[in-house]
């Protein structure tokens, strides 16, 4: 059966928009960390293992830790790593999943998740802080639920012009909205990579400090597995990211879902939950450190 000129020219349109459309995004394939990522410090303690590099560990010794980020940057998306945390007694080590801009700016944004080390036997406490223009001290911290040394978990933040959403296992812990009509500054102008890191921080990372790290445990090691990278380009992100088709690290394409992401009824029951039994500290309550008023933000701070 002969194809028309008027179906061919479609064809082509259509072929044509599609290569357009992934040529905007930013998106990592095949969860390949040798591909997408690179080490930042801690030499042969960063390790890429399994099928097509798709384990990688961090080490921390007495001599160093180690570190790794995204060679690409990002403008919002969704960004996901399955994680398996130090096990035993981790007391003074730190584990990092974090999204940064130019630290050397001064003002520079910055999303974080913060694994902080135990005694055995005692739950993980999972800090996290937003960044914007070089502000932080916006801390909130709960206790897992689980043991997250025992299998992967999947870790998650979504972060679009609206808000910033921490994940676990897709329980959200918690959001940070937009409050930019208040004057309080949002983190949506700088490219950022992706970091994570396993580093020695026992002068305060457990129990203030209290608990210092017990070398003879040493190496500490974390693995990390199972990457989701779905974001558009600084560039396209900047134009008009609501056009732009993005696919995610298993090939699917998504249609940007993270960009209108929110809470839905589960969700905000799911995050009542968390902030009810395992939220251990809130920066909007502690009258001690905001003694002349909390910050604006905290007035608008429920879901």
């Amino acid at each position: 059966m002969a194809i028309s000129s008027s179906s061919k020219l479609k064809f082509l349109v259509v072929i044509v928009s599609v290569l357009l459309a992934l040529a905007s995004t930013n998106t990592a394939f095949g969860s390949n960390f040798d591909v997408e990522f690179e080490r930042t410090f801690g030499d042969n303690r960063v390790k890429t293992f399994g099928h097509g590099g798709q384990i990688l560990s961090l080490s921390l010794d007495k001599y160093s830790g180690s570190g790794f980020r995204s060679k690409k940057d990002y403008v919002f998306g969704r960004f996901d790593m399955q994680l398996k945390l130090v096990p035993g007694d981790s007391a003074g080590t730190v584990t990092t999943l974090y999204l940064s801009s130019d630290q050397s700016t001064g003002t520079h944004d910055e999303i974080d998740f913060e694994f902080l080390g135990n005694v055995s036997g005692q739950p993980y406490t999972i800090h996290t802080n937003v960044f914007s223009q070089g502000k932080g001290n916006r801390e909130q911290q709960f206790h897992l639920w689980f043991d997250p040394t025992k299998n992967f978990h999947t870790y998650s933040i979504v972060w679009n012009t609206k808000l910033i959403m921490f994940l676990v296992d897709e329980t959200p812990l918690r959001v940070f909205r937009n409050h930019e009509d208040i004057g309080v500054s949002f983190p949506k102008n700088q490219p950022m990579k992706i970091y994570s890191s396993l580093w020695n921080a026992d002068d305060w990372a457990t129990q203030g400090g209290l608990v210092k790290t017990d070398w003879s445990k040493a190496p500490f090691t974390a693995y990390y597995r199972n990457f989701n990278i779905d974001s558009t380009t600084p560039r396209a992100a900047r134009a008009d990211a609501s056009a732009v088709t993005t696919m995610s690290t298993n090939g699917k394409t998504t249609l940007g879902a993270w960009r209108t992401h929110d809470l839905d009824a589960w969700g905000r029951r799911r995050l009542r939950w968390v902030q009810k039994y395992f939220m251990i500290y809130n920066y909007c309550a502690d009258l001690k450190r905001f003694s002349q008023g909390f910050p604006l933000e905290c007035k608008h701070s429920r879901f």
